[in-house]
């Protein structure tokens, strides 16, 4: 293991840190949409329109699921963050272990329930009856994988909590490789369908966590845990449980109303569905830098509430926004450029109708990227330093600002509804979390010098 030092956040420039810290994670979200994309040209190409469309009526739910699973697994690596910065590693290690039983437990609590209820929800969201079947295999079949989303995130989590984003980085690229050739294999070479494409995500997902196992035993001695730090603690696992059930409430409190805009974008048909589908594969390619840099700064937020450095954390926090919008100003410019030509990847025979959809999609929604800066760096900054209920607060205005998007805005304006609803809940969050911040900065420095 590298010293401690190699991967402290509390020293050294902000920007520099954030940046440095942040590359690799975005870089692995790159791939991990880059996986996406393949995943749905081939589905696409392969499956058809139909497919297409059954497994981008799973988003919304997959990420109502899923996204719990993961903002749990974050908020559980918070304390060894704090721990870390501290260089309480005894301490640290204990969190390490009754993470690890919250894990396994919540992994089989959520993934029998799902299972059973997975259909149900596809019929209560409206799937339309032509893609449902497919939307069915698929999602219940990334259902069956959860305990496998919690074993590789909370063990990435736990790598990234000591400052290495940097090996996980390397686990993905090898996954998503992995990922690409079971896909062709399955679904092109065995024609296994839409359970094909969810089984590869499964199995790379798989791999990926069996390698971080493999780390931590070769070579992370500093989480290598023994004797009493096994120990099951009460104590222990009710804070994990403060920072990770907020932070996975978030995730479902954002996604409830996700679920209930993609109800309303099923009505207006599997055309629809499917331009919405292709959007939002290019919009991830933009979004998920802006999500890299978020998730950073709980690494960071966390590591300098550990060593008291509250100074550091407003200015790590300037430096991510400037950043964030910098970027935001990028991704506005290329997508004018790209954004056809990218859409026009998921499908054999195009249709213009979709393509024009999507289109306007992709822009709005990265047009919009600013409004999302504050959101990702805000919200994990105060979930980095303990305020997780925040967090769940602001996925509540994204939750109502969805929810009006998809019971207001779509039955009055179609489509266009669909395409303003994630930049109104972004502005929506921000309405929040601007003040939220300033007050928990302020509620920090009383706290640590009274």
């Amino acid at each position: 293991m590298s010293k401690a030092k190699d991967h402290d956040l509390t020293v050294g420039s902000p920007f520099k840190l954030i940046i440095a810290f942040a590359v690799p994670m975005i870089l692995g979200n790159l791939l991990q949409q880059l996986y996406n994309f393949v995943d749905t040209m081939i589905v696409g190409h392969f499956l058809g329109v139909d497919a297409l469309a059954g497994v981008g009526a799973t988003g919304s739910i997959n990420f109502l699921i899923l996204g719990f699973c993961m903002g749990m697994c974050s908020g559980f690596a918070i304390p060894v963050a704090q721990t870390y910065g501290s260089k309480d590693f005894v301490t640290m290690r204990k969190y390490i272990a009754n993470a690890l039983y919250l894990s396994v437990g919540f992994s089989i609590l959520i993934t029998l329930i799902v299972s059973l209820l997975c259909r149900h929800i596809l019929v209560w969201m409206r799937t339309p009856d032509n893609v449902i079947d497919y939307s069915y295999v698929y999602i219940l079949t990334i259902f069956i994988g959860i305990p496998v989303t919690f074993l590789y995130n909370i063990l990435a989590g736990v790598i990234r909590a000591i400052g290495d984003s940097k090996t996980p980085l390397i686990f993905l690229i090898i996954s998503t490789i992995i990922n690409i050739i079971l896909d062709y294999l399955f679904i092109a070479g065995v024609h296994l369908g839409v359970f094909g494409a969810a089984l590869a995500t499964v199995l790379a997902q798989l791999l990926s966590g069996i390698m971080c196992i493999i780390l931590v035993i070769k070579k992370l001695d500093i989480l290598h845990i023994s004797g009493s730090e096994w120990e099951v603690n009460k104590y222990y696992m009710q804070k994990l449980c403060m920072m990770g059930l907020p932070m996975g409430l978030q995730y479902s409190i954002t996604a409830i109303g996700s679920v209930i805009l993609q109800s309303s974008v099923n009505m207006l048909g599997s055309l629809a569905v499917a331009a919405t589908t292709a959007a939002s594969k290019v919009n991830m390619l933009f979004l998920c830098i802006l999500d890299a840099l978020g998730a950073s700064m709980a690494t960071y937020g966390g590591q300098n509430l550990g060593a008291g450095r509250i100074d550091r954390i407003k200015k790590g926090t300037l430096a991510a926004v400037i950043i964030g919008i910098s970027y935001s100003i990028f991704a506005l410019v290329a997508v004018i450029f790209v954004r056809v030509p990218l859409i026009k990847l998921f499908v054999d025979e195009p249709v213009p109708e979709m393509v024009d959809m999507a289109a306007l999609h992709v822009i709005i929604t990265t047009g919009s990227l600013t409004f999302l800066v504050f959101v990702n760096v805000l919200r994990f900054v105060i979930q980095g330093v303990g305020f997780s209920t925040f967090a769940i607060l602001a996925g509540v205005f994204e939750m109502i600002a969805r929810t009006i998007a998809g019971l207001v805005f779509i039955p009055a304006f179609d489509f266009v509804g669909a395409c303003v609803a994630s930049p109104f809940a972004w502005l929506l969050a921000d309405c929040f979390l601007v003040p939220a911040f300033f007050y928990v900065m302020h509620r920090l420095e009383r706290d640590i010098f009274r």
